[in-house]
Formats: structure tokens, C-alpha cells, sequence
């Protein structure tokens, strides 16, 4: 389709939205119109939906951009088609670039009047211009917590008396080279890069129940060639976390394991795989393709209980790592808290259990939840970012800093609400009372 026509429906209407799930497995494509907005319950209706075999893609970055930009447009044509709708610009979901988080805090002193919009103003000024990140690109700078006199869980701030107002803010940034990579392949492919969302946060807003959010969760997306975390508590954001690594290794494991090709590990481990350990798997043989291309050569046949020793060892250290990792960020979790498990490489049998045992916390396996009338084929785990991402577009959270300023190289403390333009301002304090 003409990606020079604008996705725009009626004059004052809010334009076509379209969600890009870029990772090493499978390029996929969500397209929202207005109209699939839902406010009565707070779900959307996905107009048209596409997804092909990733390519170009490895280790966490782009390696080929003529590849990547070939799946990339042939998923998005296939969205179109399916909604009737062109689309110039995507708002892409991924978790390549290096994904992490930090915090940044500000505190501001306050004179004898109540807090009103203006110190809120000065606070997020000086967050702002604490950032600096060096070689990495910030795609989200979200709210954590208010406080007044060090009293922290404050909603809204305004109207309250004390000595200092505190703010904090998480960053969540990507590496400078990755985000430039990534534009330029959208510009291959005749596309505008409208924003970056990591791909855990996007997971967690399609996944995860307001209570999930509220009392302490993690949710980790467990994609093709990463594994990515996003942990939650007190309707916040509180840490990001990414590994490159995913199933994409646990599939290059049985590869290199059982001599056979990539297409038939791939295989074995989507009809066969598991985690765990079943019954009567001694005993059950496995075929699968020899690796080359000699004629002469059989199938290559090993018991299934030999699969399980492949895959098991890796999908258990993936999390151990990311548990570790986690635990030194020093990202506490209430008791009980539990974990939600999204991603393509979630599905594999035995992932939640082993994940159990890892964790010592409940797990459940997470699907979009406000996107009731998604086809099977497009409403399991593996499509949890992408239709994150019109949730997000939908219904917030809304960033500190617009997704244009967030384009930009540098965000400094002249993006703050000023005093003056009362509106802004107004509306920043809406955004960070919805959003605590």
C-alpha cells in the first residue's frame, strides 16, 4: 500500500495507530483504528493483524537491514490488508539494543504556600536534567513516587504542606547505535519511527491485572533472542531488566545437540519440548533431519528424554540469570508477589513450572487481556507487546517527555512544564497523579 497516505480517519479524529513487534523470531503487526478504542470497558478492537519469520536480526541487534526492512514491510502490508487501512509511521515494540533502567531523583524546596503546579513543574525540570545517559537513547521516562518531608506512596502532591517535595523518575534507555539502526531500517522500509516501547512494558500493559500492578509483579517476555523483565508495585514501573538470550538459543542448543538441522530443532522443540520432565519419555523416540545435505544419510532418532536434557539446562539458567540480576538490582518484591510469563519462548511446556521452582513465587502464563477479539492465531503470549502497544496508545501511561522529545538526542530540563503555559502544566500533574 501507498505509505505516503496518512492513516487518518475523520477531521479531529485520533489517527490510525500501528504496533511493530520486532524481534529475532517473528516480525509482527497490529493496526488500531479509532474506533476500536473502547472506553465503556477499557478494551480495543485490532483492525488488522500480520506477522512473518524475523530476519536480519541476531544477538540482540540488526545485522542485515535489507532483510530486516523486507520482513518488516512484508508484515505491516499484511496488517494492512487486513484492516483496509495504509499506515505511514509504527510504533515499535522490541527488546534488542541492550534495554535498561535507572532512577532519577529530584527534591525541591518549598516555601510556605501549599504545593501547587508549579513546584510540580520545577521538580520534573530537575529530574529532567539529571538525565544523562552516554551512548544510549532514552525510549521511556516514567513515574515512580512523590513525596513530601521523605513521606513517600504520595499520589498527588498538590495542596500539601512541608519542607521539600520529592520526585522520582525511571529512565529506560536502549543503546544510542541500536535505536539509529533501527531507524534506518524503518526508513528501508518506508516507514516513520513514532516511538520505541520496551518490549516488557509493553507485555505488562496487554498482560497484567491493575491488581498485579498495584501489589507487586514481574513480567518477563520471553522472546526469540532475548528475555526481558519488567517489574511492577504500587502502579508503578520499577526496574527493566533484558538478557540476549532466549529461545532462539534454546532451539541452536538442540541443533548442536542432536546433529540435526536448525528447521528440525526448531521442530522438535515445538511439537516435543519440554522443560520438565513427562512420562514414558525413555521410552518415546524422536525423528528428526540430519544436518547437510547427504541423500544417503537417515533421520537422526534420539529418545525424547535427550531433548529434555537440552533444553531443560539452558531455559533454567536464562531464568536463574535474570533472577540473579534481579535481585542485585535490589528490586524487592512484596511476599507473594508473583510472575506473569509472555513471550513466544513462554510456551514451551514445562516453562512454567521450572520458572516456579526458580522463583519460588506463583507464575501464571500471561495473554492480552483487553483485546477481546483477537483471532487464535494472534491472541496467545507471543503477541502480548503489540497489543501493548495500542493499549498504551489507547489508554496511557503517558511519558514525562512526549515520544517526539524522546526521538530527539537530548532531553534537558527546558522540557518541563513551565509556569507560565498553565495548561501544560496542568496536564503534567494529571499525568503524574493517573500514573502513581
Amino acid at each position: 500500500m501507498d505509505r505516503s497516505v496518512e492513516g487518518k480517519g475523520a477531521a479531529g479524529r485520533a489517527p490510525v495507530v500501528a504496533a511493530l513487534d520486532l524481534g529475532q523470531s517473528k516480525v509482527g503487526c497490529f493496526i488500531m483504528k479509532p474506533e476500536g478504542v473502547r472506553h465503556a470497558d477499557r478494551t480495543i478492537r485490532v483492525a488488522g493483524a500480520g506477522h512473518v519469520q524475523s530476519r536480519g536480526i541476531r544477538g540482540g541487534g540488526i545485522v542485515s537491514m535489507d532483510e530486516a526492512a523486507q520482513a518488516i514491510g512484508h508484515a505491516v502490508e499484511r496488517a494492512e490488508r487486513a484492516a483496509g487501512s495504509p499506515v505511514s509511521g509504527v510504533v515499535v515494540t522490541t527488546a534488542i539494543g541492550q534495554m535498561a533502567s535507572h532512577r532519577v531523583q529530584a527534591r525541591v524546596s518549598l516555601g510556605q504556600n501549599p504545593v501547587g503546579d508549579a513546584d510540580l513543574a520545577r521538580a520534573i525540570g530537575m529530574a529532567l536534567a539529571q538525565i544523562r545517559l552516554p551512548n544510549r537513547r532514552p525510549i521511556h521516562v516514567l513515574p515512580i513516587a512523590w513525596s513530601v518531608d521523605g513521606a513517600r506512596g504520595v499520589h498527588d502532591p498538590r495542596a500539601m504542606r512541608g519542607h521539600s517535595l520529592g520526585l522520582d523518575l525511571l529512565v529506560v534507555s536502549m543503546a544510542e547505535s541500536a535505536f539509529n539502526a533501527l531507524s534506518h531500517c524503518l526508513e528501508l522500509a518506508h516507514l516513520d519511527l513514532q516511538g520505541v516501547v520496551a518490549a516488557p512494558v509493553a507485555s505488562s500493559l496487554a498482560a497484567l491485572e491493575d491488581d498485579e500492578m498495584d501489589l507487586g509483579c514481574v513480567c518477563i517476555d520471553m522472546g526469540g533472542g532475548a528475555t526481558s523483565a519488567a517489574v511492577w508495585g504500587g502502579r508503578s514501573l520499577l526496574h527493566i531488566e533484558s538478557l540476549n538470550v532466549g529461545g532462539d538459543h534454546v532451539t541452536a542448543d538442540i541443533a548442536r545437540g542432536l546433529s540435526t538441522s536448525r528447521a528440525g530443532a526448531e521442530r522438535l522443540k515445538t511439537l516435543h519440548g519440554s522443560a520438565m520432565a513427562s512420562a514414558n519419555e525413555d521410552r518415546e523416540m524422536l525423528e528428526a533431519p540430519p544436518r547437510g545435505e547427504d541423500p544417503s544419510a537417515g533421520p537422526v532418532v534420539v529418545p525424547r528424554a535427550m531433548l529434555k536434557t537440552v533444553i531443560a539446562p539452558r531455559v533454567e539458567e536464562t531464568l536463574e540469570l535474570l533472577r540473579d540480576r534481579l535481585r542485585n538490582a535490589g528490586v524487592g518484591l512484596e511476599p507473594g508477589a508473583g510472575l506473569v510469563l509472555t513471550g513466544g519462548a513462554s510456551q514451551l511446556n514445562g516453562v512454567r513450572e521450572l520458572a516456579v521452582r526458580v522463583f519460588d513465587r506463583p507464575v501464571r502464563l500471561g495473554k492480552p487481556q483487553r483485546a477481546p477479539h483477537l483471532a487464535d492465531a494472534a491472541s496467545g503470549p507471543a503477541f502480548c507487546s503489540a497489543a501493548g502497544v495500542l493499549l498504551r496508545a489507547a489508554y496511557g501511561p503517558r511519558e514525562a517527555v512526549s515520544a517526539r522529545k524522546l526521538m530527539s538526542r537530548q532531553i534537558t530540563a527546558a522540557d518541563a512544564p513551565r509556569q507560565h503555559t498553565g495548561g501544560l502544566v496542568a496536564r503534567a500533574a494529571g499525568w503524574l497523579r493517573e500514573n502513581l
